[in-house]
């Protein structure tokens, strides 16, 4: 397949007339994640022909987003360091393109392949060449927060977490060893936490038969107005209330949604996956 401008490549693909041809037995999201993947192949080709392209910039821009929504973490990690090194450093440097298109995306792809070590020195890299800009002191306390953050259990690491559920039960998740267990630290009034639930209901619905298992710990402080809640919206899986338990102070956990994918060995496989992320990783641990 041939094209002239790239930027048609980043216009939706699903129009009425496409969906209308495609396969019934696919989801809307199954459909987008495909084309993604199809659009990262044929643009890392163009820049393979291309490299000196004078759309290449744009192009590889293009790459990133197709990588970073088809779960390509370490491929675009790569762009994105190729694209940091190549950008102005000390006063001249563009901060709102480093830190919001660069920056913050590189440390949370190095994040998710599990590459701790490599974020924290990616973060000093930046300390240090900022360091002459008058907003340095702004920008190190912002990278402050994200290395605070990559303290976190990562992958291959094994994350404690015991308590008393709501329901007065003591809950331990080194007893779910052969289980897969999504643990969501999350609250009632947390937005983008209560957006995920109907993403984590679906999983559930689909895999837990299969040895899938959900524990939610809360931050919230009233534990009437929490199980009120659960009842409401149905959540079959047990709640742990961090305000008893202590558990994101032990993590050093301060945001959320803030979730951990825990193997059958009971050693963390994922972290904060979102939206269709988390049945697609779910569908490749049940399927091996």
């Amino acid at each position: 397949m041939k094209f002239n401008s790239l930027t048609l490549l980043a216009l939706p693909f699903l129009s009425l007339g496409f969906l209308a041809g495609s396969a019934a037995a696919e989801s809307a999201r199954e459909i987008a994640l495909k084309h993604e993947q199809e659009k990262a192949t044929e643009i890392a080709a163009y820049l393979e022909k291309n490299p000196d392209a004078e759309d290449k910039d744009e192009a590889r821009a293009l790459l990133i987003t197709a990588y970073r929504a088809t779960g390509q973490s370490d491929k675009a990690a790569v762009l994105l360091r190729a694209r940091y090194d190549e950008l102005p450093k000390g006063v001249d440097a563009p901060l709102e393109v480093m830190i919001g298109e660069v920056v913050h995306p590189l440390i949370e792809a190095l994040q998710k392949v599990g590459d701790k070590e490599g974020a924290l020195a990616f973060i000093e890299t930046v300390k240090t060449d900022l360091k002459p800009h008058p907003a340095s002191g702004q920008i190190n306390q912002f990278l402050d927060q994200f290395a605070g953050m990559l303290n976190l259990p990562g992958v291959g690491e094994v994350i404690e977490i015991a308590g008393e559920t709501t329901k007065g039960h003591p809950y331990d998740l080194a007893e779910m060893k052969g289980k897969v267990v999504l643990v969501d630290f999350w609250a009632t009034w947390c937005g983008p936490c209560v957006g995920e639930i109907p993403n984590v209901l679906s999983a559930h619905k689909k895999f837990n038969e299969k040895g899938f298992e959900v524990v939610g710990v809360s931050l919230d402080e009233d534990p009437g107005a929490l199980e009120s809640f659960v009842t409401e919206r149905g959540l079959p899986w047990p709640q742990i209330l961090n305000s008893k338990a202590g558990l994101a102070e032990k993590y050093g956990i301060a945001a959320i949604p803030a979730t951990f994918l825990i193997g059958k060995d009971g050693k963390i496989v994922a972290t904060n996956l979102r939206g269709e992320e988390l049945e697609r990783t779910l569908a490749k641990i049940f399927a091996e």
